[in-house]
């Protein structure tokens, strides 16, 4: 990905060495002159790019570490180009070119200066000349591209899914089942996906390799997978898996997704079952939906986490709703009645002797031989099983008197708790899904449960809080560490320029390279099919250091040239106009292999490069066109001001 943005300063410093030559200019000079001239703006060039890639270190969160070795390899790449184009460069160029003694001019030089010195400049000085229509149409096209965004014309998704190569069914039964029901469910669910790789594969050739290449079935516990690391997140005779591993992506033309599709449907519903989900999916962030409700009344809450799963079940391309709630074993609750109060029976009372009646109280202790015996009281076996001897027992009051346990309890059987998650003290239950991002937005769904729904829910349950876990979560993270790593990055880089400039005006008209190249970003979305990820987030904030580059060796010309503000932003578009289109193509078509990439460890840097490869083609056309206007304008408001001063 840094093959493109590492040649940019070689082109630059390589491109005036060649024009010095072309002056006629001995290759010594050509090369010592030719790099000191352009020297400086180069440095600072690479460091605005090592500045605007800098703020992705300080990533936090799982998205934060995921992110981290991109800057550390791309700063290091860029300051090592940056000592070979500098020192080694011109001296390589100086021994290619010093045996010819007038360079001939090549028929792709005399094409390019006709462009620059024909069409070119008379359409630059159009927009020099009418400068401010030049800058208006540019923040119009500003605005309609955000127009594209606001108007959801391109979506967002948090992280691109990305398929792997493994199929993955889990499933949760009622604590308690018996392992043999649940390992005919596991066999059940492994028929259901061998049918369905099957019948996925009634039209293959004879000479194309089989889809299936292992099944591996877990009875007893669950494993949380992530791309190649795993850990144990479920143990439990109820719990159950089966893996369906299957033939490397590149030598398929089946997707997982279509299989996981298909298995789905194969298993259907299964009786008894509590939670099935199936996934498929190489790396995850956790659930696109998964929402935290907590309340500190547990019928409430369950009630509420009901209706959030009847919204999400009308919501057409969601499904594996489910929730973190599963109900335990059902076993006897005891409740005292008023009239136990008045006899001094309290709740230890009443659960001490009734624990003593069913499993045992120690009576008295003996010695046989060498050996201490304990006598326990307790019902009989047959007793012991039957709720009627706890309803016919007798609880002791503490004046000695015995009374029925009817007459000082309730019973009430229900079920209890398997586990119970707490956060600020308050139970939650987590409600997740999953959702089909090509027939809606897991972004969108977010913001209408915040926005219009989860609201209403509030309304209707006075004491229920939510918030938003798994991808939800991760993305607000992201999003505010890309707000601060911007933040950062624009400072650094409006120092890094003002310091060769000598001026606290011009990187304001260089930095308005940075808005014109994110239309090129998102455009380049669009042209290409796919949806804005956090990655193209932070391919941008990198886009902002790369897209200023050209614009500074461009003002810095137009600084070192003689005559009016205009004369200067038009001489220096015009020689810089190949160093500019050189570095741009270079960038773009370096990129080109990462977006036509098929593989699947490509798929995460492709938003990535499509950010940085297309803002940087359109902020070719900005550097050349409203640069040089803005140049102007820039001139223009100072000797309004100084008029006024004065």
């Amino acid at each position: 990905m840094v093959l493109g943005i590492v040649v940019d300063d070689a082109i630059i410093i390589g491109e005036n060495i060649y024009t010095k030559r072309q002056m006629g200019l001995s290759p010594f000079d050509a090369s010592i002159k030719g790099a000191h001239e352009v020297g400086v703006a180069v440095i600072f060039s690479v460091l605005t790019t090592v500045a605007a890639f800098w703020p992705l270190l300080l990533g936090s969160g799982h998205m934060g570490k995921f992110m981290r070795n991109i800057p550390i390899v791309v700063n290091l790449v860029l300051i090592t180009s940056l000592l070979e184009a500098i020192l080694i460069l011109p001296c390589h160029l100086y021994e290619s070119t010093k045996h010819h003694v007038n360079p001939k001019e090549k028929w792709a030089d005399r094409i390019l200066k006709k462009f620059i010195h024909g069409p070119y400049k008379k359409f630059l000085c159009l927009c020099v000349k009418y400068r401010y229509i030049t800058l208006s149409t540019g923040v119009v096209i500003l605005l309609l591209t955000y127009g594209l965004w606001a108007g959801h014309w391109i979506k967002f998704t948090f992280f691109p899914k990305v398929e792997g190569e493994t199929m993955i069914c889990s499933v949760t039964l009622p604590p308690g089942t018996p392992v043999n029901y649940t390992d005919k469910i596991i066999k059940q669910i492994e028929k259901a996906g061998i049918e369905a790789i099957e019948e996925a594969e009634k039209n293959r050739s004879k000479d194309a390799p089989p889809l299936l290449k292992y099944i591996l079935t877990i009875l007893g516990m669950q494993l949380s997978v992530s791309g190649h690391s795993h850990h144990v997140s479920n143990i439990g005779g109820n719990q159950g898996q089966v893996f369906i591993q299957l033939l490397e992506a590149e030598k398929r033309k089946i997707s997982t997704k279509y299989l996981i599709n298909i298995w789905r449907k194969k298993v259907g519903r299964l009786p008894g079952v509590e939670s099935l989900s199936f996934s498929g999916e190489l790396f995850s962030f956790g659930s696109p939906i998964a929402i935290n409700l907590s309340s500190s009344d547990s019928s409430q809450l369950n009630n509420a986490v009901e209706d959030l799963k009847k919204e999400l079940s009308s919501i057409n391309g969601v499904f594996d709703i489910d929730d973190s709630y599963i109900p335990g074993k059902r076993e006897i609750k005891l409740y005292l009645k008023p009239e136990a109060k008045t006899l001094g029976i309290t709740m230890a009372d009443l659960a001490t002797q009734v624990r003593a009646a069913f499993f045992g109280a120690e009576a008295c202790r003996f010695i046989r031989d060498k050996n201490e015996v304990k006598v326990k009281i307790i019902y009989p076996e047959d007793e012991k099983n039957s709720i009627f001897s706890l309803k016919h027992m007798r609880i002791h009051t503490p004046s000695g008197a015995m009374v029925p346990f009817e007459e000082v309890a309730d019973i009430k059987i229900s079920r209890g708790y398997t586990s119970i998650q707490r956060k600020n003290r308050k139970r939650i239950i987590t409600v997740y899904a999953d959702v089909d991002e090509n027939i809606t937005n897991a972004n969108q769904i977010r913001n209408y449960l915040k926005t219009q729904f989860l609201p209403k829910l509030i309304k209707k349950y006075k004491d229920l809080y939510y918030s938003m876990e798994g991808v939800g979560k991760e993305q607000q993270e992201s999003f505010h560490d890309i707000i601060k790593g911007f933040i950062i990055a624009m400072f650094a880089i409006y120092t890094l320029l003002a310091i060769p400039l000598k001026s606290f005006t011009q990187p304001l008209v260089i930095m308005l390279a940075i808005p014109f190249s994110f239309v090129g970003a998102i455009i380049g979305h669009i042209l290409m099919g796919m949806n804005l990820t956090i990655l193209s987030m932070f391919g941008m904030v990198g886009l902002a250091g790369v897209a200023v580059n050209d614009s500074l060796v461009l003002t810095d010309a137009a600084n070192n040239l003689s005559g009016d503000p205009a004369t200067r932003a038009i001489d220096a578009g015009i020689k810089r106009f190949r160093a500019v289109l050189l570095t741009s193509l270079t960038t773009f078509f370096g990129l080109c292999p990462i977006i036509l990439e098929k593989s699947i460890q490509a798929k995460f840097l492709i938003p990535m490069a499509i950010s940085l490869a297309f803002g940087i083609l359109f902020a070719t056309f900005i550097t050349l066109l409203i640069t040089p206007a803005s140049y102007v304008i820039l001139h223009d408001i100072l000797s309004i001001l100084s008029r006024k001063k004065n």
